[in-house]
């Protein structure tokens, strides 16, 4: 898959999370949030006005501190299209 054809299932994803109205289970979300911070090089702090949120937030970004912004868009994209799949 070309670094183009990457981008567009990417932003496709975001939109399709961005665009969903029910709850995500908390370990999805987390998930979400370190690709999605990972394939964006975005690396700024975790804002939540809870600190265990914030906790939650920095160790998911942990997890992910090994691997690539691309290879973090395609695991966003598996998260995504496996979670619509399967969901009730």
């Amino acid at each position: 898959m070309s670094n183009s054809e990457l981008d567009i299932e990417f932003l496709d994803a975001v939109n399709r999370v961005n665009a969903h109205t029910d709850p995500f289970p908390a370990d999805t979300l987390l998930k979400l949030y370190a690709y999605y911070k990972r394939a964006t090089n975005d690396y700024g702090k975790p804002r939540s006005k809870k600190p265990i949120i914030n906790a939650f937030k920095t160790n998911a970004l942990f997890q992910t501190e090994n691997i690539t912004e691309d290879e973090a868009k395609q695991e966003y994209i598996n998260l995504v299209n496996n979670y619509f799949l399967y969901r009730k």
